[in-house]
This record gives C-alpha cells, structure tokens and sequence, in this order.
C-alpha cells in the first residue's frame, strides 16, 4: 500500500482545491482538530458548525430539537418555520403562540410561585419540539433560565431513547427569544459559557452554531464540547 502524504491528499475532483482555498473565500470557520485519546464517560456537545439546522430538522435526522418560544409572537423563530414546512404538523405558526399564553395565563394564576422556565413539548408526528417558554414578563432568557431550562429537559429525555438524537439551537444571535448573561447584564454571553450551561445541565446532544458565527474564520473552533485542556492552560499563561 502507497504511503500517502498530506501532498498527496485531495478534498476536491480537478481543480477544486486551488478554487477552494481559503485565502479566497469569505465568510468561513476555521474547525480544528478534536481526537481525545480517551474516550470521555461523561459524554460530550457535538458542534454543528455550517450546517443548516432546518433541513435536517425535516429531514428526519433528529426526533426532538429544543428552542425557545414565547407567549407573545413567535414569526420569527424557528419553530414557526417548523410547523409551516412539516408536511404532518397540525400545528400553526399562530396555534404555537396561543398554546404558550394559555398556558402563561394559567401558571401565572396557579402557580405563580413555580420555577420557571417551563418546558412545551410540541408534537409534530415525526418531531418533537421541546420549547423553553421565555418567563412571564421578560424580554429574555437568562443564563440562569437556560441552565433550569435544561435540567428539565435533561429529565425529560432521560431514559427516553424513542426522544433521541436531539439538537438545540444556540439560543444566540435569536431575534424572538434572545439569550443574555442575567437582568443586570443584558449583553450575550460567550458560546463558550452556552455550552458550560448545557453540559453542566447534563445535555450531550447536538448544538447547532448561529449563522453569525460562521464568518469568524480568524478564530480557531472546535467541533465538541468540552475543548481542550490546553485552552484553559493557555489562558492561564502556562508554558
């Protein structure tokens, strides 16, 4: 067998790959290498980085995906191209919203004093939507939202392989349910501290990365989560 070099590798038929070359291109990422030598028990955060959530969403390669979704006008979310484009949903972009207020309205009076954020499963026949209603009277969902949000979830697919594989939006760069540090600080945290979040919460699904975040091509990313130790030992100064 021919011992092949990195010279003698190709991505691309003809002359793709001079066509291809970064240097050309625009917006892009630059994906860095993720081979543990250990295989990680606690289990890990697939980066979905360039793909299109959507079509994979109705293409069938997930059985639940979680989003936000509020009791007020949900257009432009996500969940609204879901229910309009899946050919066995019942639902509306419309009947999403009511379900959310109708069931605001009837927490906010019995039982007001409950932990929020709650969680709204939409059955979509070959999809199930888990959505974070954004809490009563808030523009937005805070870190801490998302890190209760997310234990709740992690119970609801414990155990639940009929729930699984499962992706989730990043809840960055959102137009109807943005995500901020808390109410003292309303600026968007890292996607670092996202994925911190949700992996602390106990999810190891998929993360699917905002569009916006594909033009960052001068900055290295990873395709898991937890990174590297040698991050952290970087940021510390360690040799």
């Amino acid at each position: 067998m021919p011992n092949t070099t990195q010279q003698d590798l190709h991505l691309y038929k003809d002359d793709g790959d001079n066509l291809m070359s970064s240097a050309t291109l625009g917006d892009h990422i630059t994906l860095l290498p993720d081979a543990p030598t250990t295989i990680d028990k606690l289990g890990r955060v697939r980066i979905l980085w360039g793909q299109q959530m959507l079509p994979d969403l109705l293409a069938g390669r997930y059985r639940a995906v979680i989003c936000g979704v509020n009791a007020e006008d949900n257009a432009h979310g996500i969940i609204a191209q879901l229910v309009e484009l899946s050919k066995t949903s019942q639902w509306t972009a419309n009947a999403v919203t009511s379900y959310a207020k109708m069931f605001m309205d009837s927490v906010t009076i019995h039982a007001a004093g409950d932990r929020e954020p709650y969680i709204l499963k939409y059955d979509l026949d070959n999809l199930l939507v888990l959505a974070m209603l954004r809490p009563n009277a808030k523009r937005h969902f805070t870190l801490r939202d998302l890190a209760r949000g997310f234990q709740t979830i992690n119970k609801m697919l414990e155990g639940r392989r009929e729930r699984l594989p499962v992706a989730s939006v990043s809840f960055l760069g959102a137009r109807s349910n943005c995500l901020v540090m808390d109410d003292n600080n309303p600026v968007e945290p890292s996607f670092e501290t996202v994925l911190e979040t949700m992996h602390h919460a106990g999810f190891r699904g998929d993360v699917y990365t905002a569009p916006e975040m594909w033009s960052m091509g001068h900055i290295g990313v990873f395709p898991s989560y937890p990174f590297p130790e040698g991050l952290d030992r970087m940021r510390s100064g360690s040799d």
